[in-house]
């Protein structure tokens, strides 16, 4: 296990961090031997399940090569970064899982109504046109970066973690511009919602 005696020298990091930085490979596969083992057992921990956990893992790893600059020494290890990472790459995973498991039991309980149809009348056809007409109003009154946020969280299934990858931006930035477009949203829609 050569991989867990390197634990015990972050004083290699900062250089190892600064050639990632720079596009080298060999040191991006010297963290990954050095650090994958510790990372896997975060997420596998988290989530509970080994083939998650691996693309967890695979996902933290592209942050990593790709953000590398995003590291700053100042706030902690090399692997306490990576360590919240995972760890909140992993939450995300999790948290998306428990919406889809929970959208699919309420598909399921309505599926096994014997009193729903599987056909909207007219009137609810009518009424979900307006409360999307509504919707998609009350949407392009928020801020672009608000509205994007939103959208991609709502409309495309991305978590908050993809999201702020995608655009390049802090999660925290994320997670406020998402809060606080829903509560402009609420606003704005009132008793629709």
């Amino acid at each position: 296990m050569e991989a867990n005696q390197n634990f015990a020298q972050p004083s290699l990091d900062p250089a190892l961090i600064e050639r990632i930085r720079g596009g080298d490979r060999s040191a991006f596969g010297g963290f990954y031997d050095r650090y994958s083992a510790l990372l896997f057992s975060v997420a596998s921990r988290v989530l509970g399940d080994r083939k998650e956990a691996e693309d967890v893992l695979q996902e933290v790893m592209l942050v990593i090569w790709h953000k590398s600059g995003d590291y700053d020494p100042k706030l902690g290890t090399l692997s306490s970064w990576a360590v919240t990472l995972t760890r909140n790459k992993a939450l995300d995973r999790l948290r998306a899982r428990t919406r889809r498991l929970r959208l699919i039991e309420e598909v399921t309980i309505l599926a096994e109504d014997p009193d729903t149809t599987p056909f909207p009348s007219a009137n609810e056809l009518l009424y979900g046109r307006e409360r999307a007409e509504q919707l998609r109003r009350a949407l392009q009154e928020l801020p672009p970066e608000q509205r994007t946020a939103i959208e991609l969280a709502f409309f495309t299934g991305l978590t908050q973690s993809d999201i702020a990858t995608r655009l390049q931006q802090p999660l925290g930035t994320i997670k406020a511009r998402i809060r606080r477009g829903m509560l402009r949203l609420r606003e704005q829609l009132g008793g629709m919602l």
